[in-house]
């Protein structure tokens, strides 16, 4: 059971307070309501550069990291569809760096053209990198649009195109940043060694005078229920045959969330999951072969990815997978499949319990799904899911048109 309390400044600013004595750090962790969903389908990527922004120096502080070094804290941040997060832990005596730097980067930051154009070069070679100059890298900037046709998850966080960060102006992320970069836009989370008190003189002193901001509200799509499968093949210089397959399912506060969660873990968590056994130890069909959950905020999707053996075709690699989810929507699971997955959910979140940095993190979500107490319910709703509902799950997620498919054919196995 994790312990907080809740309070909320009058520019909007919620903070959430978890107090731990036992350990000498405090970790602030500052969560913007704002990922790659809530960008323009024509300016996309811009949630992501300005993570690399927020590091470049703020209105009144020229250097981010050099401060907080000096008194002997780290941070960093991530990026993805639903959220923009940074955190920063400190030793319990420098807490206020923490607040003073945080504060001033929302306040505003020290927009130049140079300051633009070097982050601006970050985010373009990191596209290149990650996503198009190596083997299977760009699968997100095919996969998402295949599956998505209405809602802006069509775009994976890096954006749609280089040329959306090129094209960027300095006007165009002023505009980003106070549209979205805002108290009333914001959850805090503290946890660590710090007590209420200390913290609501704290919010107040460094947060209290930042202003209050209108917040950009353009609706998104609502994406509407597959009703065809979906596949597109890709003859790419490539290693080997990989399959990239994607299912609609429901949305993080939705209740079925939880059961979907564990059907993807009896498919492929460990060496004793259903594919990793099937089609990797006995079939020898695929080198690799994983199945997970986006776990996004509205709607998301359940994703296997494989890389396929040489000497077996895509089509045989394919076959096997939807062979295996056929199994699964048709017979029910055992009962020791189901309670072995819910023990290492169990573990890994009594594990996170343990962690100021995971506490500060997970209190700021709930909160943004509507209450950080259902950070202390989690293990009770894995706890109740049923055979009968991993199957219920099974048979809705796996139909075959809720199915988008993307085959790297590799030009070098035909």
């Amino acid at each position: 059971m994790i312990s907080f309390k809740k309070f909320e400044l009058a520019n909007g600013l919620r903070f959430i307070v978890n107090t731990d004595t036992h350990t000498p750090f405090i970790v602030v962790n500052t969560l913007y309501n704002v990922g790659s969903k809530h960008e323009s389908p024509d300016k996309t990527g811009f949630a992501h550069l300005f993570e690399h922004l927020m590091f470049g120096g703020s209105k009144n502080i020229p250097s981010f990291d050099e401060p907080l070094q000096k008194v002997g804290g780290d941070n960093n941040a991530f990026t993805n569809s639903d959220i923009t997060n940074y955190y920063i832990t400190v030793p319990k005596e420098n807490i206020e760096t923490a607040f003073w730097l945080e504060s001033d980067r929302m306040l505003e930051l020290n927009f130049s053209q140079k300051s633009l154009d070097t982050q601006k070069n970050v985010v373009i070679e990191e596209f290149k990198q990650r996503y198009l100059n190596r083997p299977y890298g760009d699968a997100w900037l095919y996969l998402r649009p295949l599956a998505y046709k209405n809602h802006p998850y069509q775009w994976a966080t890096i954006g749609k195109k280089i040329e959306h960060i090129q094209e960027a102006t300095l006007q165009d992320v002023k505009d980003f940043f106070f549209h979205h970069y805002a108290p009333n836009n914001s959850i805090i989370s503290i946890s660590g060694n710090i007590s209420l008190k200390k913290a609501k003189r704290l919010a107040q002193k460094w947060f209290g005078s930042i202003p209050h901001r209108d917040i950009s509200t353009m609706e998104r799509e609502k994406e509407e229920q597959q009703t065809e499968k979906r596949s597109q093949t890709l003859e790419q210089d490539v290693p080997l045959h990989a399959i990239h397959k994607a299912y609609h399912m429901c949305e993080r506060s939705h209740p079925d969330f939880h059961a979907i969660d564990l059907l993807s873990d009896i498919l492929s968590n460990g060496k004793s999951s259903r594919m990793y056994n099937n089609l990797i130890q006995k079939q020898k069909l695929f080198s690799d072969l994983q199945a997970f959950i986006t776990g996004e905020d509205d709607p998301g999707l359940f994703i296997i990815t494989g890389t396929v053996m040489p000497g077996f075709t895509i089509e045989q690699a394919n076959e096997a997978i939807e062979s295996e989810l056929q199994s699964i929507r048709k017979t029910p699971i055992r009962e020791y499949e189901l309670q072995k997955v819910k023990n290492k959910v169990e573990s890994t979140l009594i594990f996170s319990e343990s962690s100021i940095l995971h506490k500060a993190m997970n209190l700021a979500k709930y909160e943004l799904l509507g209450d950080a107490g259902l950070i202390n319910h989690e293990t009770e709703k894995y706890a109740c899911v049923t055979i009968e509902d991993i199957q219920r799950v099974a048979q809705f997620v796996f139909s075959e048109t809720n199915e988008s498919t993307l085959l790297y054919q590799s030009t070098s196995q035909a």
